[in-house]
C-alpha cells in the first residue's frame, strides 16, 4: 500500500547488505530509496530488464542503486523483498527462480487485492494467504510476511503517525523472522512495536485487514494512519 514518498533521513549503517527488490511500483521505489539512503546495494528487478521505471529510480538513488530482472535481483540480493501487486507474486517468484530464492530471507509486503465489478476484493482470502502460498511453492525461501498493513511511506518511516502503533510478523523461519525484525528496526519499528503473529498461516489475518485500511484511507483522506494495539496487564 503505498501514497506518499518517505521523507529522508535516518542512520546510514557500517554493515550493509545487498537487497534484492521484486517490483517498480511506488512500493518498492520508496523501500529501495530506503534501503540505498541507509547504506544498502539494491537491484530493482522487474520482468523487463531495461524496465523504464526501474531505470529512472536507479538514476537518482546513486551507486548503490541498480537494476535488471527478477532473476538477477533474486540471485544478486541477500535478502529479497516483494513489493508486486498480490495478483502477480507467485509468477513474479517463477520468473526470479526458485534456485534464487533458496535459503534467503523473503519479505512479502503483498496484499492480495483484486477488483471485481469495480468493487474491491481478497483473492485468496479467509483460508489462505499469499504469504503461506509463498511459502507452499518456494518452500526453500524463508518467508516472512511484514509491512502489508501500512502505507509505504509509513513502512519506511513510522514517525509519521504519532503514537506506539504496530507492525507485523508472520513466518515459519524463527531465524527469518530475527532478520527481519532487525530490517524493521532500520527502518524505525523498535522490537517492542513489532507483534509476531506465529507461523505463515497468520499471513491471511493481516491480509484480510485491507478492505478496512482502504475504508479508513477514504474517511481519513489520508494514508498516515495505522494501529495501535493496547492491552491489559
Amino acid at each position: 500500500m503505498c501514497g506518499r514518498p518517505p521523507t529522508v533521513g535516518g542512520p546510514v549503517l557500517e554493515d550493509p547488505m545487498r537487497y534484492g527488490v521484486l517490483g517498480t511500483g511506488v512500493v518498492g521505489r520508496t523501500l529501495g530509496d530506503k534501503l540505498v539512503e541507509l547504506g544498502h546495494e539494491v537491484i530493482m528487478g522487474s520482468q523487463e530488464k531495461d524496465n523504464p521505471r526501474a531505470l529512472e529510480w536507479a538514476a537518482g538513488a546513486g551507486p548503490r542503486a541498480s537494476t535488471g530482472t527478477f532473476a538477477d535481483a533474486a540471485g544478486s540480493g541477500e535478502a529479497v523483498i516483494l513489493a508486486v501487486g498480490g495478483q502477480v507474486a507467485l509468477s513474479a517468484l517463477h520468473s526470479a527462480g526458485e534456485r534464487q530464492l533458496a535459503g534467503k530471507l523473503l519479505v512479502d509486503v503483498t496484499n492480495p487485492l483484486s477488483f471485481e465489478d469495480g468493487r474491491l476484493r481478497l483473492s485468496p482470502v479467509e483460508s489462505d494467504s499469499v504469504g503461506a502460498q509463498i511459502q507452499r511453492y518456494f518452500p526453500e525461501a524463508r518467508v516472512v510476511k511484514t509491512l502489508n498493513t501500512v502505507n509505504c511511506a509509513v513502512m519506511v518511516d513510522p514517525a509519521r503517525v504519532p503514537g506506539e502503533h504496530q507492525v507485523f510478523v508472520c513466518g515459519d523461519d524463527p531465524a527469518a523472522k530475527e532478520q527481519a525484525v532487525a530490517l524493521l528496526g532500520e527502518f524505525g519499528w523498535p522490537p517492542h512495536r513489532v507483534i509476531d503473529l506465529g507461523g505463515i498461516e497468520e499471513s491471511r489475518t493481516v491480509e484480510m485487514w485491507l478492505p478496512l485500511w482502504v475504508s479508513l484511507m477514504q474517511r481519513f483522506g489520508h494514508t498516515d494512519f495505522n494501529l495501535e494495539i493496547r492491552r491489559a496487564k
